[in-house]
């Protein structure tokens, strides 16, 4: 089976400075692969690579079959979907707007999160913190994306809301999506997840079946998730 995204000792960073270094790291069709870490090592510098928001400065990231430099404009059109902390909606349009706005339709969006319903024709600044990442990650869903890129959804979000999330996403890779979901909440990430990858450093320090790495929880937080320099 070929890789939707493959990334090959992949250095990435900013200008000359690297933040990552020669990381190894695979998604397949069907599968949630989990990339934790604690804050400053490496995640979000990584994903932007991977989308196609920062150029590699070394080695390979091969994205549904695009050449390593492509643009995160070109690889949205090639069945990428890239959803942040950040709520990429605009606040100021309501929800249906939003909708419009994406070209898909608030049927789509609605079978996905039917919790969005009701607040259709409401601006999406006055949706909670959890409801604009429901229609954040509707929005990108609606499109049915081959490769789902998700940072740190979980940010900020009481504990419902974010299993509602991770549960959404489960049920996208279950119905052939690949996911790679970046994330600091471990137990949560690692209940959904196929494989994980664990980043210190700016390097992965740990890689493997969730099943297995789920027994050595307590280990992993203690050795690697505890922080970070930024």
């Amino acid at each position: 089976m070929t890789p939707l995204l493959e990334l090959e000792h992949l250095v990435a960073g900013y200008g000359k400075v690297s933040v990552v270094r020669d990381v190894d790291l695979d998604v397949n069709k069907g599968e949630v692969v989990a990339l934790l870490g604690p804050n400053g090592a490496g995640k979000t510098t990584t994903i932007l690579t991977m989308a196609g928001e920062l150029p590699p400065l070394g080695g390979a990231v091969r994205c549904l079959d695009l050449d390593d430099n492509a643009s995160l404009h070109e690889r949205t059109r090639a069945g990428l979907a890239l959803v942040t902390d950040a709520h990429a909606v605009f606040m100021r349009l309501t929800v249906a707007e939003n909708i419009r706005l994406f070209h898909t339709t608030a049927e789509t969006v609605v079978e996905i999160f039917p919790e969005l319903e009701s607040h259709l024709d409401k601006r999406v600044a006055l949706l909670s913190g959890g409801q604009q990442q429901m229609l954040a990650l509707g929005l990108a869903l609606s499109r049915r994306p081959t490769l789902i890129l998700a940072d740190e959804l979980s940010i900020g979000l009481a504990p419902i809301i974010v299993d509602r999330l991770f549960s959404v996403l489960r049920a996208a890779a279950d119905g052939g999506v690949g996911v790679l979901l970046v994330e600091q909440h471990v137990h949560k990430a690692l209940a959904i997840a196929d494989r994980v990858y664990v980043m210190d450093r700016g390097r992965i320090a740990i890689s493997g079946a969730a099943v297995d790495l789920r027994e050595r929880v307590d280990e992993i937080q203690a050795s690697y998730l505890t922080g970070a320099p930024s």
